[in-house]
């Protein structure tokens, strides 16, 4: 058996993203299993599912399509009289999340959106929207959660073609060097971004084992921006509040923001932690201390 190089399963995994996006916008028949509009949804999720559910929860209901709440699954309150659940989970072993939908069957319908199509998961739920072509061997998550997000935004009505094409021109790219060479990475969002924002300092802690933290860009300056400085960089999803950009560089920090759907940036981003993270000599496809599904002893 022939081993793999540090980070090949990441690499084809991120770089994959457009086409899987497509597909993902393309499963019109999975989009109406997903709540109905109108309906009240709690979306739970652990990890990087937790940060897609909150992109999820926020673009749903900014679009007045529903009441919508995004929690980790240890700590959801669902019983809020809730007309679904959607539970996102790439491997569909979480305990939590298992846990949760034992805990409400036959009380509040869940749907399960899960990467793997033989995992337990699939036939606890009542719904099944199953993604197995995003599915991924890396530890490291990349497509499997912004393919479920693709899925989300074509749910709402959205037309991707954008952002498919922004991702693919992102990623024919070469890594800006500069990029994957901070000391420190601040990520900021605004609305479904904050989401996004707190996924990518979660690739770049995961990948490379990096200094990271995320807040709601309107939020950066009561306090967290006095960790901006020279060799450290801010990195702002979608637009950013007027004067932020000019208070970042004055601290001597470098403020990020690239003109193109934000989903693409967090797929420019996947690139960036992959370049650090070998650079450092690491494999974010076998991270250290973690494994691909958390699954606790009872």
């Amino acid at each position: 058996m022939v081993e793999s190089s540090p980070g090949a399963h990441m690499r084809a995994e991120l770089l994959s993203q457009p086409e899987t996006w497509a597909r993902a916008a393309d499963m019109r028949a999975e989009q109406r299993r997903l709540p109905a509009h109108g309906a009240r949804v709690a979306v739970v999720g652990c990890g990087t599912s937790w940060f897609i559910a909150q992109s999820y929860a926020a673009l749903r209901e900014s679009a007045g399509l529903g009441e919508t709440d995004a929690f980790a699954a240890s700590e959801a309150f669902v019983d809020r009289g809730y007309d679904a659940i959607v539970a996102l989970t790439r491997s569909g072993t979480t305990t939590e999340v298992l846990e949760l939908t034992e805990r409400v069957t036959g009380r509040v319908p869940v749907i399960g959106v899960i990467g793997d199509q033989a995992s337990p998961l699939v036939d606890l739920v009542d719904e099944a929207v199953l993604l197995p072509f995003a599915d991924e061997r890396s530890v490291v998550q990349t497509r499997f959660a912004t393919t479920a997000l693709a899925l989300f935004r074509a749910s709402l009505g959205e037309d991707l073609t954008g952002a498919i094409a922004d991702a693919a021109a992102v990623l024919a790219e070469k890594p800006d060097a500069g990029l994957a060479a901070a000391e420190q990475y601040t990520f900021l969002g605004r609305g479904w971004t904050i989401g996004l924002a707190h996924e990518a300092a979660l690739k770049l802690r995961e990948s490379s084992q990096s200094w990271t933290e995320s807040y709601p860009s309107m939020d950066y300056r009561h306090g967290p921006i006095a960790i901006a400085a020279p060799g450290r960089i801010t990195w702002q999803f979608g637009v950013a509040p007027e004067g932020l950009a000019e208070q970042v560089r004055a601290s001597g920090g470098r403020f990020v923001q690239h003109d193109v759907d934000p989903m693409a940036d967090l797929a420019r981003l996947h690139h960036v932690a992959l370049e650090r993270a070998l650079q450092a000599g690491l494999d974010p496809d076998q991270p250290r201390g973690l494994t691909r599904s958390v699954i606790l002893s009872a």
